[in-house]
């Protein structure tokens, strides 16, 4: 399995670097690929507007028409996310307006698996709303080998992510939690620098057979059941740089752990989760008190499951 990991890495691991835009721009236009970029959002205001504007600016204009659309979802934010990014240049649409018969969730997951309704490229990046000092690399880097070669399906980008000042300390979930399953459990996976990193992009063939868990746990999932659908020769990843984001605390990054744990444990046993729910403690006036936490259970079918995704795409 190791020799599977290092051959791997070794034909599906590159750097944003290799495809310069101008190879991207001819692959495009030969193959007539369509492109979508999604960010999904809650209570971004203070980053989603740069990030809007960097797509628009280096990747949307008629002498670099990479991007097609720039689609943001906002999940149900309380600051000025919409205004921000509408007044940057993207599309705006807010997710209890997507498939409104079927009530939504709480979760990344869901947003990501409602954006499918409302983009039309074939192939769709997913970029995290709360990057700072975004390049427009971390777009084209994703995309590049999508547009270049037939046989990769899926790519995520890799990046150091520094804690503070301290490099390489960020991702904390993904070393104590996502990086140990997928080595014991999936360790043809072994080799993704980034698992649970929200910079990836897919063929839109890809994504609407998968399931997608509502939370947290929906790059996990989505990892491991591309692998089983396509094989791991489909997956790959760009190295992009650095990324820079806001990070949760403690307590967060346990309830993100425990809804990824409870969709790795789906996809071991296709069983029941014994206690889907999370404790953790916080100090209070009588010392610490118990908080309890609901572990994300729920899980979206397959788009092509969905009748009106089946009709929009026969219309």
């Amino acid at each position: 399995m190791l020799e599977d990991v290092e051959r791997w890495l070794s034909t599906r691991s590159w750097s944003a670097e290799d495809r310069p835009l101008e190879k991207l721009m001819a692959a495009k236009r030969s193959t007539g690929s369509t492109v979508s970029v999604v960010l999904p959002a809650l209570d971004e205001e203070e980053t989603v507007g740069g990030i809007v504007a960097v797509i628009r600016r280096e990747l949307m204009t008629a002498g670099a028409p990479l991007v097609d659309e720039v689609v943001v979802i906002d999940s149900g934010s309380t600051d000025r996310t919409s205004e921000v990014a509408a007044a940057a240049g993207a599309r705006v649409v807010h997710r209890d307006e997507i498939l409104p018969r079927v009530p939504a969730l709480p979760g990344k997951g869901e947003v990501l698996w409602r954006s499918l309704l409302v983009t039309r490229g074939d192939i769709v990046a997913f970029v995290d709303a709360d990057l700072k000092d975004f390049s427009a690399d971390f777009v084209s880097g994703i995309v590049g080998p999508l547009l270049t070669d037939p046989g990769v399906h899926l790519v995520k980008a890799m990046y150091d992510r520094p804690l503070g000042a301290a490099a390489g300390q960020g991702g904390r979930v993904t070393e104590l939690m996502a990086r140990p399953l997928l080595n014991m459990h999936w360790p043809r996976l072994a080799g993704f620098v980034q698992p649970l990193g929200g910079e990836y992009a897919a063929r839109r063939s890809l994504l609407e057979r998968l399931p997608f868990p509502v939370g947290y746990g929906v790059e996990l999932g989505m990892l491991v059941d591309a692998l089983h659908l396509v094989g791991l020769d489909a997956l790959a990843q760009v190295d992009v740089g650095v990324r820079r984001h806001r990070h949760q605390d403690g307590q967060a990054l346990g309830r993100m752990a425990a809804a990824i744990y409870r969709t790795a444990q789906l996809r071991l046993a296709r069983g029941h989760l014994v206690r889907p729910s999370l404790t953790q403690f916080e100090r209070g006036e009588r010392g610490f008190e118990p908080r309890t936490y609901a572990v994300d259970v729920e899980e979206r079918p397959p788009m092509t499951e969905i009748a009106e995704y089946e009709e929009r795409r026969a219309a």
